[in-house]
């Protein structure tokens, strides 16, 4: 990522002749897609109405004011005048003063009565102190990633902001290049799912779209070697659709081949990828295999990144303008509309959807300005996947671990630790509050209780009634009672299994590791226990293998010996839970998309799954569809 352009030039006295004559402009920088203008008078700023709108409108970018170095109150005595400001009910459980930039980050419970109404509140704490706010929320769970998180990028600020403004240079670069054309090449997730990974390229610009690995499958990465990624340091920028690994596990691999550009996701998306690749290192060591990179590299990727709000519209390149959307897949998932050109083409990444509402999430967005090209996944693409409606799926559930309680035995659940297990702690919660259930611990192994802290220190991107539930009435469903961690390796597994009946959510959902297989051991041999698959099962993983009958399976144990076992419990798979979208679900996104796209390709999904939606789609809308084979180029434009 290099940039051959000054795109400040002129700036500086554009931005002064649109402000009034007492309002200084000492400095401007873009920070990213972001325009910074500091200036020696913040206090005016903050009083003057409607002037950062009129910037925003005029130079069509997002602005953000900082106060020039010196012109603030000292933090001992502006500390307790923002205090004073802010009220007593919004709960400040941190605040700290970062003077190269002249903000001042504000951590609260309730953060919105630290903004105020329509920013009111911030803007009596600029004019009071000069002094420029940042709000976070205290997560409702203590979460040890979002801390770590949150103090790493706070250790690195200063080294963000250089990469930052290192960004904005090159996204505000004149153009290089007269020709025209869009392409997308396929790096993998095509006719099978996971290692998802697409090139968007134009003359001017290379973006990469997930960088993910396949699960059940060591050692097939996307084909990051083809030209069209190569090199991969002079790549413009990264997408990030979602955290779950198949989409994001091999992202850091990028900085360890000399990539040194921006990362954009949302907020949740950003925080979930800090514990999902830390464990998946953990859980390569643990099995004896080489990480592909090491916890640096992690470290590297968080620096780079820049989160997204969804719905705000962000320049990514010269040519090339980025909107996420809400997916309704996991927490802070995304739909990532591309507009490139000046109108040239709109590309939609659907990433992996959820059409309708969840308890967790509102159903996935599909209406944009224009839409011309739909990268579709397919993993419920077949004709016959159709998933039972979610109110008969929590019946099933309900009477099957019900069914397991009366005969004294134990249900055990393989879960993804983002998504599903969120999504199952809500109905059984409701189940036991409300009498359906017979109230049992439910105890919680692996990632899922850390990824729900996570799932609370985001409201602002769940539903809206149980955000309503979170942040409002007090009833924070995660926190029964009758959730518990499991903290005490296998010695506790080995008195939970011996105990009364109980249901154990576990990871990993598709059993290819991790805390599942302890379980699978210690509680398979028995008829009066079951296990119960709610998502999506692979092929090549055990899960798989499992779901279609196999009860005959080998497991190893920590001095690496292999044991045959026979799974005597009941096996049954619940659907329903998934969060991605069944065939229905599919062809009803793009039936109400709004505009329909006039080409699909039909990705992230097997042979037969893409094969029959992208049949079905052209068949029923009469647009251009294709099933891509991995390493094919499309021109779109």
């Amino acid at each position: 990522m290099s940039s051959h352009h000054d795109p400040y030039s002129g700036l500086e006295a554009q931005i002064e002749s649109n402000v009034p004559d007492d309002l200084s402009v000492s400095r401007v920088t873009y920070e990213g897609p972001e325009l910074v203008i500091y200036t020696e008078t913040p206090r005016l700023f903050a009083d003057r109405d409607g002037i950062v709108p009129q910037l925003a409108k005029t130079f069509r970018k997002r602005i953000t004011i900082r106060p020039a170095p010196g012109t603030q109150t000292e933090p001992a005595d502006a500390e307790p005048q923002i205090r004073d400001l802010i009220p007593e009910d919004a709960g400040i459980t941190d605040l700290e003063f970062f003077s190269t930039t002249g903000e001042v980050v504000i951590e609260a419970e309730k953060p919105g009565l630290v903004i105020g109404r329509h920013g009111s509140t911030l803007n009596e704490i600029t004019k009071e102190v000069g002094w420029t706010p940042d709000v976070l929320r205290t997560p409702p769970m203590e979460s040890s990633t979002v801390a770590n998180v949150r103090n790493y990028l706070v250790t690195e600020r200063d080294e963000r902001r250089e990469i930052l403004e290192r960004v904005g240079e090159h996204i505000h670069r004149e153009p290089q290049s007269d020709e025209d054309w869009v392409r997308i090449t396929t790096l993998g997730c095509c006719r099978e799912v996971g290692r998802a990974s697409f090139v968007l390229s134009t003359p001017e610009t290379r973006v990469l779209v997930d960088c993910g690995d396949k699960p059940g499958a060591d050692g097939e990465v996307p084909y990051l070697q083809l030209p069209e990624a190569n090199p991969v340091a002079d790549l413009d920028a990264v997408v990030l659709t979602h955290a779950h690994l198949d989409h994001s596990a091999l992202l850091p691999l990028l900085f360890k081949y000399g990539y040194d550009g921006p990362v954009y996701m949302t907020a949740p998306t950003r925080d979930l990828i800090g514990l999902l690749q830390l464990d998946y290192l953990d859980v390569a060591a643990k099995e004896g295999r080489t990480p592909p990179y090491d916890s640096e590299m992690v470290r590297e990727e968080l620096t780079h990144t820049i989160t997204m709000d969804y719905g705000n519209v962000t320049d990514i390149a010269p040519d090339i303008k980025l909107t996420m959307h809400n997916a309704g897949h996991i927490l802070g998932s995304a739909v990532a509309h591309f507009h490139v050109g000046d109108g040239r083409h709109n590309v939609v990444f659907s990433g992996d959807v959820h059409y309708t509402d969840t308890r967790l999430f509102n159903g996935a967005v599909n209406d944009f300005p224009r839409a011309e090209t739909l990268v579709m996944e397919s993993t419920y693409g077949r004709r016959n996947d159709y998933q039972t409606d979610q109110e008969d799926s929590e019946r099933t559930l309900i009477d099957r671990i019900s069914q397991t309680y009366e005969n004294d035995g134990t249900v055990v659940i393989p879960a993804f630790a983002v998504g599903r297990s969120q999504e199952l702690m809500l109905v059984l919660e409701e189940a036991m509050r409300t009498g359906r259930l017979p109230t049992m611990p439910i105890y919680l192994d692996g990632m899922i209780r850390e990824a729900t802290a996570i799932h609370t220190a985001y409201p602002e991107f769940l539903r809206d009634g149980l955000r309503q539930r979170i942040l409002h009435d007090d009833e924070n469903p995660f926190l029964a009672a009758q959730f518990q961690q499991v903290d005490g390796g296998d010695e506790m597994r080995q008195d939970i299994a011996d105990g009364e009946p109980a249901i154990i959510l576990s990871t990993s959902g598709m059993v290819t590791g991790g805390p599942i297989m302890s379980w699978l051991e210690l509680l398979g041999g028995d008829p009066d226990n079951a296990l119960v698959f709610v998502g999506y099962q692979a092929e090549g993983t055990l899960g798989r293998r499992i779901q279609g009958g196999n009860r005959e399976i080998h497991l190893t144990d920590r001095d690496g010996n292999t044991n045959r076992m026979t799974l005597r419990f009941t096996i049954e798979s619940v659907s329903g839970f998934s969060g991605h979208a069944d065939r229905n679900g599919l062809e009803n996104f793009v039936r109400t998309m709004n505009p329909r796209p006039e080409e699909i390709l039909c990705v992230h999904g097997d042979e037969s799954a893409t094969d029959q939606l992208s049949s079905a789609l052209y068949q029923n809308f009469d647009c251009r569809t294709y099933a891509p084979r991995n390493l094919e180029t499309y021109r779109l434009a």
